[in-house]
C-alpha cells in the first residue's frame, strides 16, 4: 500500500493542473502508443476503436487532469472511479497491469515535459498514481469477490438470435460448461462480450460492454445489439468504427457459435427495495438505449407488478424501435405501466396513434403527466447518447428532481461523467 501523499506533493500535484491542460492528450497518445508496442498483449484489453479515434487518449488525460484539480477533495471523484472499476472487472484487469501502466505513464511524462519534469514532479506523480491505482485494485478485488468462481472470461453458445427491429437483435446467451450457475445481477448491469478480430494484427481479442436487457433469473444472458449499417467485416477503414464488434455478432456469428463472456458489472441498475415498492419509477430512453431498461422493465413486472411505472422511449422510425409489442404486452397486463411514444422521422406508413403517440425528439415538456414530478420519491432511470441524457438530466433538475433520483447509463471509454 502506498503511502498518503505529502502537503508537498499534494501542492505539486496541483501545480501541474495548467501542465496537463497543455500536453496532457500529447502525454496520453504517446503513454498508449509506446506502452501497446512493449506490450502487444495488451491489445486484447484495450478497445481498438478508442485507440484509432483518439478517444482512449483523450479519456485519459480528462481523467488526469480532474485528478490533479481534485486532489484536495478525491470525493469528487468517487462515481467517476466507481465507473471505472465496474468496467475494468468486466474486463479483468489485474493488479500487475496497473504496475505496466504507471512505469509507461511516468516515463512519458518525463520525454514529453523534458526538463521540466522535474524530480519532485516526478516523484509526486508516482506517488500520485499509486494512491489511485491501490483504491482501485481494491475496488476491483472486492467486485471479483462478488462473482464466486467467475472471476475470468467463461464460454458462452449463442443459443438463439432474435430480430428485434431494422437494425437490433437479441442474442440469447447460455454458458457452456453446465457447472457454471447463472448470477443474480441487478437489472441494468451489462457483460463484457469477448470476439479474437482476425483482421486485427494477425488475431486480437476486443471486448465490449453491452447491457443486459432481460430480469435476472434466467437460464440465459440476453443482450440486444444494434447493427451499424454500412460496414463492412474484413475492410481496414470499417475496422476502428465503434460497431465493428456489433457487426461481427450481426453478421459472424449464428446459433451454436460460441463467445466468451464477463460476470455482469456495472454501476447503473434498479434496486428492488420493499420500503419504496409503491414509489414511481420513470424510464427514459432513446434509441438501442432502451436495453438496459429492458431489464428493469421487466423486473419491474415480475417482482413489484404494481408500481407506478413510466416508460417514455424515441426513435428514428417504427422501424428501428425495438421492443414495442413486448413492451405494449406488458403494458396491457399491468395497469399501473404507461407508455409514451416518439417518432423523429416518422414513415409514410406509420400511424400517429398506433405506431407512435408524439413526433419528434422526446420532449419532457409535452408529456409532464408521465413524470411524476409531483412525487419526491419517484426515481428516473436514462439511457442513450450522452446528450441526450445531460438534456434529460438538465431538465429533470429544472422541475425540481435532485441529482440522487436521476441515474444515467454511461458507458464511454470510462472517462469522467460528472465532477
Amino acid at each position: 500500500m502506498a503511502p498518503a501523499l505529502t502537503p508537498e506533493q499534494t501542492s505539486t500535484i496541483k501545480a501541474t493542473v495548467p501542465v496537463l491542460a497543455e500536453h496532457g492528450e500529447t502525454i496520453t497518445r504517446k503513454f498508449y502508443s509506446d506502452m501497446l508496442r512493449a506490450h502487444p498483449e495488451l491489445k486484447n484489453v484495450f478497445n481498438n476503436t478508442h485507440q484509432a479515434t483518439g478517444h482512449q487518449a483523450q479519456a485519459l488525460a480528462g481523467a488526469l487532469y480532474a485528478y490533479a484539480a481534485n486532489i484536495d477533495d478525491l470525493g469528487k471523484l468517487a462515481p467517476a472511479v466507481e465507473l471505472i472499476c465496474h468496467k475494468h472487472a468486466s474486463l479483468y484487469i489485474q493488479p500487475e497491469q496497473y504496475a505496466t501502466v504507471g512505469k509507461f505513464l511516468l516515463e512519458t511524462m518525463q520525454t514529453v515535459l523534458g526538463e521540466a519534469c522535474t524530480p519532485a514532479i516526478l516523484d509526486a506523480w508516482g506517488a500520485a498514481y499509486w494512491q489511485l491505482a491501490n483504491v482501485m485494485i481494491s475496488r476491483e478485488a472486492g467486485l471479483y469477490d462478488t462473482a464466486s468462481d467467475w472471476t475470468d472470461w467463461k464460454d458462452f453458445k449463442i443459443a438463439r438470435k432474435e430480430r428485434e427491429s431494422e437494425a437490433i437483435s437479441s442474442f440469447y446467451l447460455e454458458p457452456v460448461s453446465p457447472s457454471l450457475k447463472l448470477p443474480q445481477y441487478k437489472p441494468g448491469q451489462y457483460i463484457s462480450v469477448q470476439i479474437l478480430v482476425d483482421e486485427l494484427d494477425g488475431g486480437v481479442y476486443q471486448a465490449r460492454q453491452y447491457s443486459l436487457s432481460d430480469a435476472p433469473g434466467k437460464d440465459y444472458l440476453r443482450i440486444t445489439v444494434k447493427r451499424e449499417p454500412g460496414l463492412e467485416i474484413g475492410e481496414p477503414k470499417d475496422m476502428t468504427h465503434a460497431g465493428y464488434l456489433s457487426n461481427i455478432l450481426h453478421d459472424k456469428k449464428s446459433v451454436g457459435d460460441v463467445v466468451r463472456v464477463s460476470h455482469p458489472f456495472g454501476d447503473f441498475f434498479f434496486e428492488e427495495k420493499e420500503e419504496e415498492k409503491d414509489d414511481p419509477v420513470v424510464l427514459i430512453s432513446a434509441g438501442v438505449g432502451l436495453t438496459c431498461l429492458m431489464s428493469i422493465l421487466n423486473t419491474l413486472a415480475e417482482v413489484q407488478p404494481c408500481r407506478p411505472v413510466s416508460w417514455i422511449h424515441g426513435a428514428r422510425t417504427s422501424g428501428v424501435r425495438a421492443f414495442k409489442a413486448d413492451i405494449n404486452r406488458l403494458a396491457a397486463s399491468h395497469r399501473n405501466i404507461s407508455t409514451v411514444y416518439f417518432e423523429s422521422e416518422p414513415k409514410e406508413e406509420d400511424v400517429e396513434g398506433r405506431d407512435y403517440d408524439l413526433k419528434g425528439r422526446i420532449s419532457l415538456d409535452r408529456i409532464s403527466d408521465k413524470l411524476c414530478t409531483d412525487n419526491s420519491k419517484t426515481q428516473y432511470f436514462v439511457c442513450g447518447p450522452t446528450r441526450f441524457m445531460l438534456d434529460v438530466e438538465a431538465k429533470l433538475k429544472s422541475l425540481g428532481v435532485p441529482s440522487e433520483k436521476i441515474k444515467m447509463e454511461l458507458f464511454g471509454t470510462g472517462g469522467v461523467p460528472k465532477i
